[in-house]
C-alpha cells in the first residue's frame, strides 16, 4: 500500500484521490511541533480563568453555561457521545478513511487545540486500518458535520464500532487488538474532533473523483456512438470552438478528434451524404460535455481549498493566546461544489441517454430498428434504452441543489446551515446511475458499428471494442440481456474502457 506524507495546508489534489483509491498517509514530522503548541497554548487560555467557547463554556445554544474546572473532561467526553447521533446505513469505508485524512490534517494546522497523542491516535488508526463505523445520515453541513465526525471520535474514546477489514468490532476491542489505548479527551478536544466540514469534503471529493471517470469515459462512449450513427467529426474542428473560447470546450473537441482519428467509418461518408447536421446529442458534446469539464474544475478547486483548511471552532492562535469564535464550519462552499458535481454527472447522463435512444431509432440512426439484425421476433436495444431513461429521471431529481436548503437546529442558534452532507452524500449513488447509463451506451454504439463491418473504426475506438467484446458478444438474437448489462457497467466502473485509450481531459 502506497503510504503518503502530507503537508498539512498543503495537500495535492491528486493526494487525495491517491488516499481515495486505498493509499494510507501519515503527517510529516515538522508537523508534531505545531501541534504541541496549539495544546499548550489553550492551557494558557484556560489559566486566564475567562470564559471560552467550547473550552470551558457548554455548546450551541448552551455556549453561555460556564463549566468547572473539574468537569472540563467530562464536558468533551459528553460532546462525543451526545452528538454521535447518527442514522443511516454505514458510509463506506474509502469516504471515511478520506474523512479521517482530511481531519488529521486539519487538526495538525495548529489551531485547534488538541494534543499530540490524540493526533497520533487518529493516524495510527489510518496506518492500521482502523476505520470507524459512521452512519451516513445526520448532518446539516453546519455547526460541521457534528453527528459523523462525533461516530469517528467515539471510536477514539473506546465507544462504538470500528471496520477491521469488514469485521465490525467493537471500538474498544479493535483498538486493543492493534495496541492502542483509548483516549480521556483534554480540553477543547472533543469539540476540535466533532466540528468540521470533513465529513461533507470527503463524500464530495469521492463524488468528484468518480465523476473524472465517469466524464472521461462519456467522450469514449460519445465517439463510440458517433461512429455507430455514422456521425459527422466536423463539429469538433478546433476553428470552432476556439471563437468560443470556454476552455472545456476546446479540450472537449481535441479528445473526440483524437479518438476518431483514421477512422475507415468516418471516411466512408465523408462524401455523397445526404445528412446536413447530425443530433445535437452528437453535434454538441463539445459544448455540453465541456461545460461539465469546466464545472467539475470549478468545483475541484473549491474543494481543493477546502481540504486544506481549517473549519472548526473556535480556533486557537498560540501567538497570541486567543481562542476566536467564528464560522469556518459552515459548508456552505461544499455545498455550493457538491450542487455543481451534482449538475454535470446529471447532464452527462443525460446526454449519453440520449445518444442510445437515437442509436435504437432507425429514421435517426440509419440502423436496424433496436440495434437487432431481426426486429419484431427480436427486440434487441428496446428496453436498455428504457432502462437508460429512468435512471437519468431518477438522476434529475437527485440534481436539484441542496444548498438552496436550510433548516434552523439548536433552538436556532443555528439559524442558517448549508445542507452539504446529503448534498455531497448523493453524487456516489448518482454517479452509480450514470455509469449504469454509459454501460448500456457502450453495448448500443459496439453493436451499432458491428453493423458497419467491415469497415473498422480509429484504431483507439477498436481497442475500446476489444475490450467490450471480450466481456459481451455481439447481440444476434435476444438472450437475458441483465448479465451483459453489469458486464459493461463493470467495464465503465473499473476503469477498462478509459484505460485503452489516453489523453483525456481531466478535472485537475
Amino acid at each position: 500500500m502506497t503510504e503518503l506524507v502530507l503537508n498539512p495546508g498543503d495537500v495535492a489534489l491528486a493526494d487525495w484521490k491517491a488516499i481515495y483509491r486505498g493509499a494510507s498517509a501519515r503527517l510529516a514530522d515538522d508537523a508534531w511541533p505545531v501541534i504541541a503548541a496549539s495544546a499548550e497554548a489553550v492551557q494558557r487560555i484556560l489559566a486566564k480563568g475567562e470564559p471560552i467557547y467550547g473550552i470551558n463554556t457548554g455548546f450551541g445554544k448552551l455556549a453561555s453555561v460556564r463549566i468547572g474546572d473539574e468537569d472540563l473532561a467530562t464536558l468533551q467526553r459528553n460532546i462525543v457521545l451526545s452528538h454521535a447521533a447518527g442514522v443511516g446505513a454505514p458510509s463506506p469505508i474509502p469516504v471515511i478513511r478520506l474523512m479521517m485524512v482530511l481531519k488529521l490534517a486539519s487538526l495538525a494546522q495548529g489551531a485547534s487545540g488538541v494534543r499530540v497523542e490524540t493526533v497520533r491516535l487518529l493516524e495510527a488508526m489510518l496506518l492500521k486500518g482502523l476505520t470507524p463505523v459512521v452512519p451516513c445520515q445526520g448532518s446539516v453541513g453546519a455547526s460541521g458535520d457534528l453527528a459523523p465526525l462525533s461516530h469517528m471520535a467515539a471510536t477514539m474514546i473506546g465507544v462504538g464500532e470500528i471496520f477491521v477489514g469488514e469485521a465490525r468490532i467493537p471500538a474498544a476491542e479493535a483498538l486493543r487488538r492493534a495496541g492502542l489505548a483509548p483516549l480521556t479527551l483534554g480540553p477543547k478536544e472533543g469539540l476540535a474532533l466533532l466540528n468540521g466540514t470533513q465529513f461533507s469534503t470527503a463524500n464530495a471529493l469521492a463524488g468528484l473523483f468518480e465523476a473524472e471517470r465517469l466524464f472521461q469515459t462519456a467522450l469514449v462512449t460519445g465517439a463510440l456512438s458517433t461512429e455507430a450513427a455514422k456521425g459527422s467529426d466536423t463539429p469538433f474542428d478546433p476553428r470552432i470552438h476556439q471563437l468560443r473560447r470556454h476552455a472545456g470546450q476546446i479540450e472537449t473537441a481535441a479528445a473526440l478528434r483524437a479518438l476518431m482519428a483514421g477512422s475507415a467509418i468516418r471516411a466512408s461518408h465523408l462524401k455523397e451524404d445526404e445528412r446536413v447536421q447530425d443530433p445535437y446529442c452528437l453535434r454538441c458534446q463539445p459544448q455540453v460535455m465541456g461545460a461539465a469539464l469546466d464545472v467539475l474544475r470549478q468545483a475541484a478547486a473549491t474543494l481543493a481549498t477546502e481540504a486544506n483548511g481549517v473549519s472548526d471552532n473556535p480556533l486557537i492562535f498560540p501567538e497570541a493566546d486567543e481562542a476566536l469564535s467564528g464560522g469556518n464550519f459552515h459548508a456552505e462552499p461544499v455545498a455550493f461544489a457538491a450542487d455543481m458535481i451534482a449538475l454535470a454527472v446529471c447532464e452527462i447522463g443525460s446526454i449519453a441517454e440520449r445518444r442510445i435512444a437515437m442509436l435504437v431509432d432507425p429514421a435517426l440512426s440509419g440502423l436496424p430498428a433496436f440495434l437487432t439484425p431481426k426486429p419484431g421476433l427480436n427486440s434487441g436495444f428496446m428496453i436498455p434504452q428504457v432502462t437508460a431513461a429512468a435512471l437519468v429521471s431518477e438522476n434529475k431529481q437527485k440534481a436539484y441543489p441542496a444548498s438552496v436548503d436550510s433548516i434552523p437546529t439548536s433552538a436556532n442558534q443555528e439559524d442558517h446551515v448549508s445542507m452539504a452532507a446529503h448534498g455531497a452524500r448523493r453524487l456516489l449513488g448518482m454517479v452509480e446511475n450514470a455509469d449504469a447509463v454509459l454501460g448500456i451506451e457502450l453495448l448500443a454504439a459496439a453493436q451499432g458499428c458491428d453493423f458497419h463491418a467491415p469497415l473498422r473504426s480509429s484504431a483507439v475506438l477498436e481497442a475500446v471494442r476489444a475490450v467490450t467484446r471480450d466481456k459481451v458478444p455481439y447481440l444476434s438474437d435476444d438472450r437475458h440481456f441483465h448479465p451483459d448489462l453489469e458486464a459493461a457497467n463493470a467495464l465503465v466502473r473499473s476503469g477498462a474502457v478509459i484505460g485503452a485509450t489516453a489523453g483525456l481531459p481531466g478535472v485537475a
